[in-house]
This record gives structure tokens, C-alpha cells and sequence, in this order.
């Protein structure tokens, strides 16, 4: 809250210390009878000033009393300042439109591109690549909630080493490349062969694929790539994912081969390969074009970045979400497109890493044939989520089958911070009890079904701001913050987090109320339902969870 830096910087001030109220160190409370906002701000400057930090806090505080929309101010434990808001403050969050509810307009004049999901394609995409598409999508719509026009991009592999070795599999198998798991089979029996003696014959179908100089490669590629873009893109309709724009390595990589072509002198010939030395960096030395003569994943990254410039020449930052395990790879192609592109040099370009995900009966490997599909999972717990289905009041029972079986899926993932390895574990998922997406789901339902009985009761939303501001409402009223700080820290588990408080609160509220009671109270406490209706609607699109209003 701006009032209360501006008040304990004037504060600071009268005390000969200097500070820029964006300086002071403000944040939420844990337990609300300590107030809503808490600041150490005593404790910092104490050295400085040479005083106890109680001794400060007190008249720090003293300093700041008089602060609009500011109930109280009490000091606590070594210093702390805390600060309780004014009943009427949260009244006027009812006054904000439902569906804008949390957002802001702090990156209105910023254009961001996130490429995200970016899959190997020729075979079926196992649950580990479902990460990268759920945590971009939930961060572009942060920037999007933040004002941002975000272009959301996918760059899928569709040459190279894993596509010759699906080929060569599909000719040894006699596979159906129409078939995506007729694909996947041939890559597991394609990299078997090269890692025995299939190398030499393997090798020299990625060259003839790179070269074109082969009709009827060609045309096996060709099929597994439409067949593989059809899977990915239903796969990411699930989800809840549309790509603004697609670009493939077999575009980037004869662009990316000449872009290290004509800028020798950034990069150097090393054993027949050209390399980048990031030693001069202060990173490690990468090949961006191998002795073949054939354009490694880094010239393609760089193909794919003079894309992106043609496609989208103004814009303010890039993101790309893939692996943990790419952090150094990235730093490398980061410092390589800095020295090409002048474009780049003072433009956001960054890596938003995430973990492996993992059953609980262990790791996947495409090449070792033991992965489990993100549509068998999605099928999967969408079977177990029709048994929920089945006695609910929605229209369309399959649908929302489906849309629990997400909000299984995503909340998991986005639970627990963006680089983190998650354990996925089905039961817990998909329970609608405790910390899961169900959950919210179901916590949505049922503020949506109040509202619905209170429209029929013609009870109309009124909140009282003469009333002692409830837990619930103390707590929606830092939804704003919340969206904000998880799109500053690029982590979507601010949010899932938060929703679980939000939706504990109103449902232990729910237990002892009775909403819809005749009473004078009833206006008040219908506000009160709508409110959390619209964080939770609000906070669920973030994640990218379907908020459905009937379970």
C-alpha cells in the first residue's frame, strides 16, 4: 500500500534518514491479529541510526499514524510495525469490474513474447512435456492480467537427429506415419539401432533430410510432422493453449548456419566445426555448426530468433520455458544473439526454467518406450473425474469430466514454483478436499450457486463497510498484490497458493454463516460470496484452470 511507505519514508525522514518509500520493505501479515501489513523497516536502519530498533519502530510509527484508509498502527516483538486497514478501504474493492478484478495496467505499453511447449515432434508427448506448456501459458497470462500484448509462441523440433532416427525407424517397421504412437515406437526402436550399430545408416538419413535430396524421406518426414502438429495441437486445446505463431527448425536451421556464416570473428572454426567461445564471457565454448557442415540446436535458436524479429520487430522482452537443464545452453545462445543482433543488446532476453516431472511409480523415457502421454493422463483422470461428475448439476457432464481433470493436472504443477521437480501423485490430485484444483473448482461452484439462489431471492449485493472486516474479506482484498508480485517473480505458485487460502477461508466462513437468511446481513454476506466468487474465477484463468459454475 503507496500510503504507508509514503508515511514511514516521511517518518524516516524526520529522523535524518533518507529513503524512497519503494525502498521500505512492505508485506502481508501470516496471522491477521498482527494487522494487515507488517515492515521492518525499523530493524534496517537501526545501525544506522543507533538506536534499538523498538525504541525507532515507536516513533516510527508515532510519525506515521495519520494515514488515509489506515485504522491502527502497532509496534511488535524487536520492532515491527504493523498497520490494520479501515473498514471502508475494503468496501471499495466491490466497486472494481468482476472480470477485472486483480489485474492492472503496469505493463500496458509492453509487447512480450513467451515461446513455450516447444516439443520434440515424431513421437507422443509424455506428461514431462506438459510442464513447459502449463507454466508458459500461466505466466503469459500474467503479463496479459499486467496490461502486456503477449505473443505466445511454440517452437517445435521437426529435423534433426531424434526425426532421422524415427525414419529410419519407420522404414524398418513399416509403421503408419499417420499414427502417432506408431511413431513414437519407431523413435524408440530408431535410437535403440543408433546406440548399437544403426549410427552411420541413421546419420546419413539426417543429412539427406537436411539436404532435401531425398523424395521419399522427405515425404515420411513430412507426414510425421503433420501428424505430430494434429496430436500437439488437440493436446494444447485441452489445455487451453492457441499459439499466436509457430516456427519449425527445419526453417531455422539454414538461416541460423548462414547467420554464423557471416559473422565469423564472433564465432571460429575448431576442428572442422564453427563454435562460439564463451570463454570470452565468461561461459563455455558450444558448436553452432558441427563437422558435417549441418546447423546445431544453437545456430537454430539463432534462426529462430532472426524469425522472431521479422515476425514481431517491436517488442520489449523474450522468454523461453523450457528445462532446468538448459540454464547454461541459454546463457551461451544469450550472449551469442547479443553479439549478432544489435536489436538484442538492451532487450530482456531470459530463461524461464522448469523442473521433470515424474509419476509416482518413477521416471519416463521416450527412447526407452516407458512414457506415459499427456492425453492418457488427461483420459485417465478424466474416467476417475466421472464418477464426480456424475451427481453434479452441470449440462455437460463429459466437459466437466474433462475441465477437473486439468484443474487436476495444472494446480499440481503450478503448486510448487516453476524450477521445482514435481512427483505426481493422481489421488491427491484430483481431490476435492485440500490443495488441489478440484478443489477450487468446486469452491467457485459453489459461490456461483449462491449467487444464482440470491438472484432468485432478489437479494442484491451490498457490503456493509460499517461491519468489522472478516478474515475473508482481509484476505481477498490482497488479490491485486498478489497477481502483481507473481507476474514480478515470474512464478504462477503465488497465485495457485493463495487461492487455496482464499477458497479455506470462505468455506470455513460458509460453515458458520447462513447466507441467504432473510436478515438485513444477507446483502452484506451475498457481496462477500461474490467477491471470492471473482477472485477465484479471476485467479483460476491465471493458472489457466477452467472455472466451471456448475460441479
Amino acid at each position: 500500500m503507496q500510503q504507508i511507505r509514503d508515511a514511514l519514508a516521511n517518518a524516516l525522514k524526520a529522523q535524518d534518514v533518507s529513503v524512497a518509500p519503494e525502498e521500505i520493505t512492505l508485506e502481508h501479515t501470516t496471522d491477521f491479529a498482527h494487522g494487515d501489513y507488517a515492515s521492518n523497516v525499523a530493524m534496517v536502519y537501526a545501525k544506522q541510526l543507533g538506536m534499538n530498533p523498538r525504541e525507532i519502530a515507536e516513533k516510527l510509527a508515532a510519525g506515521a499514524r495519520d494515514i488515509e484508509g489506515v485504522a491502527s498502527v502497532e509496534v511488535a516483538g524487536p520492532g515491527f510495525i504493523n498497520f490494520t486497514l479501515a473498514p471502508e478501504v475494503f468496501a471499495q474493492i466491490l466497486e472494481e469490474e468482476a472480470d477485472e478484478w486483480g489485474g492492472n495496467d503496469i505493463l500496458k505499453k509492453e509487447t512480450i513474447l513467451v515461446e513455450y511447449t516447444s516439443p520434440n515432434l515424431f513421437k507422443p508427448l509424455h506428461i514431462g512435456n506438459l510442464i513447459g506448456n502449463i507454466i508458459g501459458e500461466s505466466i503469459t497470462r500474467l503479463f496479459e492480467f499486467s496490461g502486456a500484448d503477449v505473443k505466445r509462441i511454440n517452437y517445435p523440433s521437426d529435423i534433426g537427429l531424434p526425426v532421422a532416427k524415427c525414419v529410419w525407424g519407420l522404414q524398418k517397421t513399416g509403421g503408419d506415419a499417420h499414427d502417432i504412437h506408431a511413431l513414437g515406437e519407431a523413435y524408440r526402436i530408431g535410437n535403440a539401432a543408433y546406440e548399437a550399430n544403426g549410427k552411420v545408416e541413421i546419420d546419413a538419413i539426417n543429412k539427406a533430410l537436411y539436404e532435401d535430396s531425398d523424395a521419399e524421406l522427405t515425404k515420411l518426414r513430412e507426414r510425421g510432422v503433420a501428424t505430430s502438429r494434429k496430436h500437439l495441437h488437440e493436446l494444447c486445446k485441452t489445455l487451453g493453449t492457441k499459439f499466436d505463431y509457430e516456427f519449425f527448425e527445419s526453417e531455422t536451421g539454414p538461416i541460423g548456419k548462414k547467420i554464423v556464416e557471416k559473422h565469423m570473428g564472433v564465432f571460429e572454426e575448431s576442428d572442422g566445426a564453427i563454435v562460439y567461445k564463451g570463454e570470452k564471457v565468461e561461459l563455455h565454448t558450444r558448436v553452432f555448426v558441427n563437422s558435417a557442415g549441418l546447423p546445431t540446436y544453437e545456430a537454430k535458436d539463432l534462426g529462430n530468433f532472426e524469425l522472431k524479429l521479422k515476425k514481431y520487430p517491436k517488442w520489449d522482452r523474450s522468454y523461453i520455458v523450457v528445462g532446468v537443464e538448459q540454464k547454461e545452453y541459454l546463457r551461451v545462445v544469450f550472449a551469442a544473439i547479443k553479439e549478432v543482433f544489435p536489436e538484442a543488446k538492451d532487450k530482456v532476453l531470459e530463461h524461464i526454467a522448469n523442473g521433470f516431472l515424474t509419476l509416482t511409480t518413477g521416471k519416463m523415457s521416450s527412447r526407452e518406450g516407458n512414457v506415459v502421454t499427456g492425453e492418457s493422463l488427461i483420459e485417465d483422470l478424466t474416467e476417475v473425474a466421472k464418477g464426480h461428475a456424475a451427481d453434479s448439476r452441470a449440462d455437460e457432464k463429459e466437459k466437466l469430466a474433462q475441465e477437473v481433470a486439468v484443474a487436476a493436472i495444472k494446480f499440481q504443477i503450478l503448486k510448487g514454483g516453476t524450477s521445482k521437480d514435481i512427483i505426481f501423485d493422481r489421488e491427491r490430485a484430483l481431490s476435492v478436499e485440500g490443495d488441489s484444483g478440484p478443489y477450487l473448482q468446486y469452491t467457485h461452484a459453489r459461490c456461483h450457486a449462491i449467487m444464482e439462489k440470491a438472484k432468485e431471492a432478489n437479494v442484491k449485493a451490498k457490503y456493509d463497510a460499517t461491519a468489522a472486516p472478516s478474515e475473508l474479506i482481509r484476505l481477498i482484498y490482497r488479490f491485486p498484490e498478489i497477481v502483481l508480485h507473481a507476474q514480478e517473480e515470474l512464478e504462477p505458485h503465488i497465485v495457485a497458493n493463495y487461492l487455496i487460502q482464499v477458497a479455506s477461508a470462505f468455506n470455513s466462513w460458509y460453515a458458520k454463516e447462513q447466507i441467504l437468511d432473510g436478515s438485513t446481513s444477507s446483502p452484506h454476506k451475498v457481496a462477500l460470496t461474490d467477491i471470492t466468487r471473482a477472485t477465484l474465477k479471476n485467479g483460476l484463468w491465471l493458472l489457466g484452470i477452467p472455472a466451471p459454475e456448475k460441479v
